[in-house]
């Protein structure tokens, strides 16, 4: 029996038979050419990039409804890598220099990058370096004449558990026609592509094993456990028969979160908390009422303007946020304006999609900013959510907002907005208007920002990346990125508490959220109201139903007056414990 530890992904436990997939590229070919075969040879390695790029698009537009919202954007990543002159051209000029095939020029372009992508500083860049190895991957199998598709067996046993060195997002679309119980992986970490969507797609799963797929063979029975993390290759039956009791034991209480859905969210002293749903489509809806949510916290609009050629037009985006809010039948719905740049690049964009050319893009122009520099499309985003609101409880709040001047612009162009609805006669109705809290800066000045609006949402993804100063995708400095830390409990603490004060609406969006080690932390800094996937409401509920407020006030003050990182952990297990 061997036992590997690495980072949780999907939680819960999947109990079965390994199959191994084979990824990777075989022998890279390696020759010289005759000066007439370079032409030939150029026009492959074309035809090759033609084809991967015409692959991702399809898979794109093949994406499910109901597939995890990031794997879009993922793979709208490898098409933006994809049209890199680094990748596009270089590996031509290689060719023709030396007179050598395309497969081989392509490898030493690509040990040429993995080169300078280990030597950024700059972290978001230098994560990239395993997005672009997928690309280059899928390349060389289309040079090779191979499918570069992941390899399944239509037969595979119900029990399977892939085993994998790693796993790129066009992977995972192909989990949908097929039973898989877990999957692990050699690479990544808990921030990583593959831990976020094996998250989304609530499948167990580890990653970051290291070594995980020498050391097992085909058909061998492994465990793995998506809450602590861990995989055990060939179980002992005391192990065995101890997980299958664990296995039982969650599936039990998955089966008992279910009867809370009509149950109110009140805590023991009779403290009402909201639990809402983030949420991309109308066809998220129907879970939101299954489980019992309060609304809608969060609706990623857009995902309206990814995967197309061109911008939605006002009447098509009016219809997406009404047909939303009358089958929210009276619940609220608040719609983020649209938040694009990073890695969620839109193809009419120009530049090829990639609206961020700058060398830090989570910097540069992305979410509000991008919005002030393209009015036409802010504002006709803005009449298509007014004229909506008249269908029900409808709010909107701006993402990214770092000052009170943006804010200020961001409410004009509002203003704007009803003044063209007028002049065209016409209605629209009144909504709230709100603000994500994702930098610090807006953080530190909240009680400005809530003189000009209704509420704010705490997105504390970004909130803890800026704070830290750490790309919660890059897996070498993953281990930094501590929710908990000392510097943002501060933070979330005077915000919470500078709304309370204020009489105004406030929120957690981000994942801390649904997160259910933060959750009596949360309450006990005053939070109300949640907002997080579905997946994780019912098990938030059950804890908030058996917390008692006052009693966490008391506890998490201690956790506020701590300034150790080292000691956190230890101060969440005893307030958790209560």
């Amino acid at each position: 029996m061997i036992v590997l530890h690495g980072y949780a992904a999907g939680r819960g436990i999947a109990i079965g038979r390994a199959h191994l997939v084979v990824r990777g590229i075989s022998q890279v070919p390696q020759y010289h050419l005759k000066d007439d075969e370079i032409p030939n040879e150029i026009s492959r390695f074309e035809a090759a990039i033609k084809s991967t790029r015409k692959q991702l698009e399809q898979i794109r537009s093949a994406i499910p409804e109901n597939a995890p919202t990031e794997l879009g954007a993922f793979i709208s990543l490898h098409l933006m890598l994809l049209t890199d002159v680094t990748l596009s051209r270089e590996p031509i000029d290689i060719l023709q220099e030396q007179a050598i095939n395309a497969e081989w020029a392509l490898k030493i372009q690509t040990d040429h990058l993995s080169l300078q992508f280990d030597e950024i500083d700059d972290e978001y860049l230098r994560q990239r370096k395993q997005d672009m190895l997928q690309v280059v991957e899928r390349i060389q199998k289309n040079l090779a004449g191979q499918s570069p598709e992941i390899n399944l067996e239509t037969n595979l046993l119900e029990d399977t558990v892939l085993i994998a060195h790693d796993l790129s997002p066009a992977d995972t679309v192909f989990f949908k026609d097929q039973r898989i119980e877990g999957f692990v992986t050699d690479m990544g970490g808990p921030t990583s592509h593959t831990a976020i969507l094996g998250r989304s797609l609530n499948i167990p799963s580890v990653v970051g094993l290291g070594n995980a797929r020498q050391l097992i063979s085909e058909n061998e029975y492994v465990i793995v456990d998506g809450i602590g993390g861990v995989l055990i290759i060939d179980p002992d039956e005391l192990v065995l028969a101890e997980y299958r009791r664990r296995l039982k034991d969650y599936r039990d209480h998955q089966k008992s979160l279910k009867k809370l859905k009509k149950t109110a969210t009140t805590t023991e002293d009779s403290e009402e908390i909201d639990l809402l749903a983030n949420i991309e489509s109308a066809e998220d809806i129907k879970m939101l009422h299954n489980i019992g949510a309060d609304g809608v916290g969060l609706l990623r609009s857009e995902f309206s303007y990814l995967n197309r050629d061109t911008l939605p037009e006002e009447d098509e985006l009016y219809q997406i946020y009404s047909d939303i809010a009358k089958k929210l039948k009276g619940k609220p719905l608040t719609i983020r304006t649209v938040d694009l740049g990073v890695d969620k690049n839109p193809r009419w964009f120009g530049n090829n999609g990639t609206p961020n050319a700058a060398l830090n893009p989570a910097l540069g122009l992305t979410g509000i900013r991008l919005c002030h520099a393209e009015p036409m499309m802010f504002r006709t985003q803005m009449r298509a959510i007014l004229r909506a609101a008249v269908h029900g409880n409808v709010k909107m709040m701006f993402p990214m907002i770092a000052s009170v001047s943006e804010l200020k612009q961001s409410l004009i162009h509002l203003e704007t907005a009803k003044k063209q609805l007028t002049e065209r006669g016409e209605t629209f109705g009144k909504i709230e208007v709100g603000c994500m809290i994702e930098i610090p800066s807006a953080a530190l000045t909240v009680s400005s920002l809530l003189k000009l609006i209704d509420f704010v949402s705490i997105g504390t993804n970004d909130l803890i990346q800026y704070t830290l100063s750490v790309d919660r995708s890059d897996d070498s400095v993953s281990y930094l990125y501590q929710p908990a830390h000392p510097a943002i409990i501060k933070l979330l603490s005077h915000i919470i508490r500078t709304a309370n004060r204020a009489g105004k609406g406030v929120s957690v969006c981000g994942e801390m959220a649904g997160d259910a080690v933060y959750t009596r932390l949360l309450l006990g800094l005053g939070l109300r109201k949640f907002s997080m996937t579905s997946n994780n409401l019912l098990a938030i509920k059950d804890i908030i139903v058996r917390s008692n407020t006052v009693n966490l006030v008391n506890n998490v003050a201690k956790i506020i007056r701590n300034e150790d990182p080292d000691k956190v952990d230890d101060l969440l297990k005893k307030l958790n414990q209560i």
